[in-house]
């Protein structure tokens, strides 16, 4: 297991981004990007059965880092650790919610998206983010013109990055991996359309060249 968050960037190209609604859904998912050679996973807590579907991987799917997003309140840091998580991402991050994902000893990706929330982060110590909302954010420009000042921080970008646009983003000198949702899609999900998601997840490795 990797121990730090810019280890995090190197597993996968795309760090699938999922939201679970049913958790005995989750292990079949999980296998299913595993197979096509993605071997991470961000389980969000939007839903009723996240903490049960994170638990659940982490159970049955051992060689899968599985992580927990949409991490928003220091309650959620303990929770999702107790259930198995390996890894944490925030939308945004306040000084308490950084000192318990501090606490926790997990990997956190803590969101940003302005050169202030990123130097705030900085100075905390936390040199590998994730840039949310990326398009709304300012999109492949902005971050670019970041790396300038602050070389030394690296990126997933979330929000708004597609199949079509993963690449570009990828380029960037500040990006290690992006954050998707078109990984596993809704629909594909709900009809248990694992040959789909195993494709799609084949088809993202060769992001990054």
């Amino acid at each position: 297991m990797t121990s730090n968050a810019r280890d995090l960037l190197a597993i996968s190209p795309v760090i699938p981004v999922v939201v679970v609604e049913d958790a005995a859904s989750a292990v079949p998912l999980a296998e299913a990007l595993l197979r096509g050679g993605v071997g991470i996973i961000e389980i969000t807590l939007r839903t009723p059965d996240a903490l049960a579907a994170l638990a659940a991987v982490a159970k049955a799917v051992p060689e899968m880092r599985v992580g927990a997003g949409t991490v928003v309140t220091p309650g959620q840091v303990e929770a999702a650790r107790d259930a198995g998580a390996t890894f944490l991402v925030s939308p945004g991050a306040t000084d308490a919610l950084v000192d318990a994902a501090r606490t926790s000893g997990l990997p956190f990706l803590p969101g940003a998206g302005t050169v202030s929330e990123m130097l705030a982060l900085r100075e905390r110590g936390l040199d590998t983010l994730k840039f949310f909302p990326a398009e709304a954010s300012g999109g492949r420009g902005y971050l670019s013109s970041v790396h300038g000042p602050l070389p030394d921080l690296a990126f997933c970008p979330t929000g708004g990055v597609t199949a079509g646009t993963a690449a570009d983003w990828l380029a960037l000198p500040n990006v290690g991996c992006v954050g998707g949702s078109w990984l596993t899609p809704a629909d594909a999900v709900r009809a248990h359309d694992w040959e789909r998601v195993e494709r799609l997840a084949r088809e993202s490795t060769s992001l990054r060249l």
